[in-house]
């Protein structure tokens, strides 16, 4: 389920990237569009929507679109390792996750919000359960080892 999710949210952050990689291409030609537009006074929330975008700079709207094509990189990796169940994708999401958690905390001391906090609780209990998971996987991985080594001693007799 998790992979469905990783592929879900990558899928999501590329569509952005790119809307936001093209909104910055595009910046003059949506500004006169947004004018005439604003001028038949057709639906409000394009408006609102357009509004929004051309209030961030260039630089801003370069930069999001960039990070957000990464982390669509990363996440999407990220899905294909735990689809093939590959230890590096399990630490790989706990690299993210756990990186990600400083940033809640500072969006929470800003916004404090029930949605912020929630998320920032999902996101503690999937560190958390990642971090036991790889625990209890490198804890059968020492056991096989030593049982090979163990194997390799008493073969060579």
């Amino acid at each position: 389920m998790i992979v469905a999710y990783k592929f879900f949210v990558a899928s999501l952050m590329a569509v952005g990237a790119i809307t936001l990689l093209f909104t910055v291409k595009n910046y003059q030609s949506l500004e006169q569009f947004s004018a005439s537009y604003t001028l038949e006074n057709k639906l409000t929330f394009i408006d609102f929507i357009l509004d929004k975008i051309l209030n961030f700079s260039l630089k801003t709207l370069r930069l999001s679109g960039i990070a957000a094509g990464l982390y669509a990189g990363m996440t999407a990796i990220e899905a294909v390792g735990l689809w093939h169940e590959k230890i590096w994708a399990e630490i790989l999401v706990i690299l993210l996750v756990g990186f990600s958690i400083p940033f809640e905390i500072l969006e929470s001391m800003h916004r404090a919000t029930i949605l912020n906090f929630i998320i920032f609780l999902v996101n503690l209990s999937v560190l958390w359960q990642f971090i036991i998971f790889i625990n209890q996987k490198l804890s059968a991985i020492k056991k096989t080892i030593k049982t090979f080594k163990r194997i390799k001693y008493w073969l060579q007799f």
